[in-house]
């Protein structure tokens, strides 16, 4: 019998774990797609509490709080950091099966050298273990980013957001880490929400342009496209959750911002010929700026009304869509291609029923001499687990390059989370393993180390091209 999570947790076989101990671990991470506060890194936050980090924000295990029959006055309610951390200890003891009981013990061990089960039983020596750690500069924001070898971080920001903390952490010398801003327009692409207009005039304020017709909005948005490429910015994020393909005039187009301007109701048909037009507007204009462009498809948010009301949006009520995907979105990527205007784009599914679909459309719209241009994305959110991760790279393998492939990302807010990476790479490196000692291929360690270092990160480091510090 194996000791519980012990150096080589999840790598079944020698192949296995040489890749991960000789070539894997030592890889920096590159995080190019994460929700981190850009304000926070700089101010270089630290924390009262186990709760502050942990449990702050972190809808995965709000989620399976929920699930484990936790009062929301435990959850986001107003109880003590402590009783909210004790309710945490009680949820992990019934996570079996659940990435989140691996993810929870990774972090205690990577980051506070505790060995400790957590449960209800061990909760209060946790706690006041690791809450005098919490005192170590070590575990500010920024600490926590350099202990973790973090070259990279691609945080998700507004087009009207001012950037300030980019700015200011490009001028702080004594932290390593590039953080870079990703533009991210989903409000802008939101034309049925009752605040689109409002939304819309902030953004005309904010660029000095009079939004009237939909080429004026598209001039403001390029105009913060522009501002964010001084930034250094590189990388832009759509949440699409479903994909749609509906053609129309520019007259057509323009009437529709007009209805939407004087907040009148916009018909589905209206809105499906908006966001067709603006997808293909904003994705040449990320060409033009040889910008990266990312679509996370599929997810159905906000799906518990009553919790939508009294906590608002990203609480843990969100769950997988099943739409129809692959003709839209082969109509909408081959719009863009026709010529030459398609960036280079990463598709993500929530749906892991879409995973074919995905690798096999990436397929698609290769372009000579960028090695995977069209990218399947790496298995996210509700897929993020040890299955969901196997099935998205052994999918990738069967249909793509899988050796070209950009990797993993966080897609967190919590300054824990690049446990993930390890999580990622342990998976990896036990599906090249599982391979290799099954002869279907060939125990070549040097080759296979170059393509795991490959994955993890260097991959990432020359599709994104981003300038590091």
């Amino acid at each position: 019998m194996k000791t519980f999570m012990n150096k080589d947790f999840l790598l079944q076989t020698e192949t296995a774990k040489k890749l991960y101990h000789d070539y894997a671990a030592k890889m920096p991470i590159y995080d190019y797609h994460c929700h981190l506060n850009p304000q926070e890194i700089y101010e270089n936050r630290t924390y009262k509490n186990m709760t502050e980090l942990w449990l702050e924000g972190d809808h995965y295990k709000w989620r399976a709080m929920r699930a484990n029959g936790v009062d929301e006055y435990y959850i986001t309610g107003e109880a003590d950091d402590y009783e909210k951390f004790e309710k945490w200890a009680e949820t992990v003891e019934k996570l079996i099966g659940n990435p989140l009981y691996h993810w929870t013990h990774i972090e205690l061990r990577k980051y506070f050298d505790l060995n400790t089960i957590l449960k209800r039983a061990t909760a209060k020596e946790i706690w006041n273990t690791c809450n005098a750690m919490l005192q170590n500069p070590d575990f500010s924001s920024r600490g926590l980013i350099e202990r973790s070898n973090v070259r990279l971080i691609g945080t998700t920001d507004d087009p009207i957001d001012d950037l300030r903390y980019h700015k200011l952490l490009q001028e702080v010398k004594e932290f390593s880490t590039t953080v870079l801003p990703a533009f991210r327009p989903d409000k802008v692409m939101a034309i049925q929400d009752h605040y689109w207009a409002d939304y819309v005039g902030k953004l005309g304020n904010m660029t000095g342009i009079q939004i009237t017709n939909y080429s004026k909005l598209v001039d403001a948005l390029e105009n913060r496209m522009d501002y964010f490429t001084e930034i250094g910015c590189r990388l832009s994020d759509h949440s699409i959750e479903t994909v749609v393909y509906e053609i129309s005039t520019l007259q057509e187009v323009d009437a529709i911002v007009e209805k939407a301007l004087n907040k009148q109701a916009i018909s589905l048909k209206e809105n499906n010929q908006f966001l067709t037009r603006l997808l293909v507007s904003l994705g040449k204009a990320y060409s033009r700026r040889e910008w990266v462009m990312q679509y996370h498809i599929g997810a159905l948010r906000s799906a518990n009304s009553r919790l939508f009301r009294a906590l608002g949006p990203n609480v843990g009520c969100d769950s997988m869509k099943d739409d129809p995907i692959a003709v839209p979105l082969s109509q909408l990527l081959d719009e863009l291609d026709k010529d030459h205007h398609l960036p280079k784009t990463i598709l993500y599914g929530l749906n892991p029923n879409d995973n074919e679909t995905l690798a096999t459309m990436a397929g698609n719209f290769q372009e000579g001499g960028t090695p995977s241009k069209v990218q399947f994305g790496s298995a996210w959110w509700f897929n993020d687990h040890t299955d969901g991760m196997v099935a998205q790279m052994k999918t990738l393998g069967n249909l793509g390059v899988l050796s070209r492939f950009v990797g993993m990302l966080t897609d967190s807010r919590s300054f824990l989370s690049y446990s993930r990476h390890e999580y990622f790479r342990r998976i990896l490196c036990n599906i090249f393993g599982n391979w290799v000692e099954n002869g279907d291929y060939p125990n070549e360690i040097e080759w296979l180390g170059e393509i795991v270092q490959d994955i993890s990160y260097n991959n990432a480091l020359n599709y994104f091209e981003f300038q590091l510090k």
